[in-house]
C-alpha cells in the first residue's frame, strides 16, 4: 500500500508543505480544531476536531504506512512538540519534509518531523531537535545547536556555534552572531540583529536587539 501523510494544520505552513513534499509520499488528510478554516487543497479532505480524528482513524489509519506532519508556524513550537507526541501516541510516524531547493551538509543531525524550506541552508555540523522549522531562505551556520521546537522564520540568520533553545522563534530578517545562546521560549523579532546571549521567556528587538518585555 502507497505511504500516505496527514497534516495538523490546514492553513499557509500546510501550503507550504505540500510544494515541498513533491511527489514522495502522498497527502491524505488534514486535521483542524478550527471549522471555519476549510481544505486548502481540492483533493484533500479535512476533519475537525477529536470527532474528525477519531473518524478518519478508524477508517484511514494504516500501521507502518502513515505519517504526519504539524503544519503549524509561528510562535508555536510547544504545540508542535505536544501534537507531536499526541500523534505517535496513535501510531502515527513522524515525517520530516526537506524542500529539494534545500542545502543541508551531509554530515546534520535532524530531528524527527523537521521542516526544511525553499531555498534555506542547514550547513555543517548542525544539529536540529524534533518539530523543528528551518523556514524560505533561512541560513543555519556551521555548528549550531537548535532544541526542539525552534523556527527560524523566513530570511533569518545564525552565524556560526550558535546555541538555540527549546521553543524559541527567531523572526524575519533577524540575524544572530557567532557563538550567541538564545534561552527557551525566547522571541527574537523580526529584523532584529542580536549581538549578546538573550535570557529564557524574553522578547529582543532593534539593532543591536534589546529585551523589551518577559513572553510567555
Amino acid at each position: 500500500m502507497e505511504k500516505q501523510i496527514v497534516f495538523r494544520g490546514g492553513t499557509g505552513q500546510a501550503k507550504m508543505l505540500r510544494e515541498s513534499l513533491q511527489d514522495k509520499i502522498k497527502l491524505t488528510a488534514i486535521f483542524e480544531q478550527n471549522k471555519d478554516i476549510k481544505s486548502p487543497f481540492n483533493d484533500v479532505d479535512i476533519y475537525y476536531g477529536d470527532d474528525g480524528f477519531n473518524n478518519w482513524y478508524s477508517k484511514f489509519f494504516v500501521e507502518n504506512e502513515t505519517y504526519f506532519s504539524v503544519a503549524i508556524g509561528g510562535n508555536c513550537g510547544k504545540d508542535r512538540i505536544v501534537i507531536h507526541h499526541e500523534l505517535m501516541s496513535y501510531g502515527l510516524k513522524p515525517f520530516s519534509i526537506i524542500d529539494k531547493s534545500a542545502y543541508i551538509a551531509g554530515n546534520c543531525s535532524l530531528g524527527d518531523g523537521c521542516q526544511i524550506l525553499p531555498q534555506s541552508a542547514v550547513c555543517t555540523e548542525v544539529e536540529l531537535g524534533i518539530q523543528t522549522i528551518i523556514n524560505t531562505g533561512a541560513t543555519v551556520d556551521h555548528e549550531c545547536k537548535l532544541g526542539n521546537g525552534v523556527h527560524i522564520c523566513p530570511g533569518a540568520h545564525l552565524a556560526g556555534l550558535v546555541i538555540v533553545e527549546d521553543c524559541v522563534t527567531i523572526y524575519t530578517g533577524a540575524v544572530i552572531l557567532p557563538r550567541i545562546r538564545i534561552g527557551e521560549g525566547a522571541i527574537i523579532g523580526a529584523g532584529a540583529v542580536v549581538i549578546k546571549d538573550v535570557k529564557p521567556y524574553t522578547l529582543v528587538v532593534g539593532n543591536p536587539a534589546k529585551e523589551v518585555k518577559k513572553v510567555k
